[in-house]
């Protein structure tokens, strides 16, 4: 195969597009958390602050205080929507799914030793017909 065909059938593969599509939505969410926070969170931040002093501005000595919040807020929040969405949402799915599959009956392929549906006249492992 040729560089041109083997790049295609690279791009091809669903893992290269959902990646693409993951990093795209990751950078959106990103700036969405950032607007957020920097329009909404951190401004009620400033009302604990001295006064007439932005956010941004807090420091102790050289150490930019506010900057350092900022960030840790971003982190706190983008970090806290992906695990609810990544491990508890699409864990539950995922284990509803499995418990799905547990729950229906099932027989032994009399080949490979997999359990296999009832139902199925072809194992899904080695084949073999049943």
């Amino acid at each position: 195969m040729g560089l041109i065909a083997d790049f295609k059938q690279f791009m091809n593969k669903g893992n290269v597009i959902n990646l693409a599509v993951a990093v795209a939505l990751g950078a959106a969410f990103g700036d969405l958390v950032k607007a957020f926070v920097n329009g909404l969170v951190m401004p009620l931040v400033s009302y604990v602050l001295p006064a007439r002093m932005a956010w941004e501005e807090w420091t102790l000595g050289k150490l930019r205080i506010g900057l350092v919040l900022g960030a840790a807020t971003h982190f706190v929040i983008i970090s806290t929507v992906v695990f609810v969405l990544c491990v508890k949402l699409l864990g539950t799915l995922l284990e509803e799914e499995a418990e799905a599959l547990i729950e229906a009956p099932t027989k032994l392929c009399p080949r490979c030793l997999e359990p296999v549906r009832l139902a199925a006249t072809r194992c899904k492992h080695c084949t073999s017909e049943f």
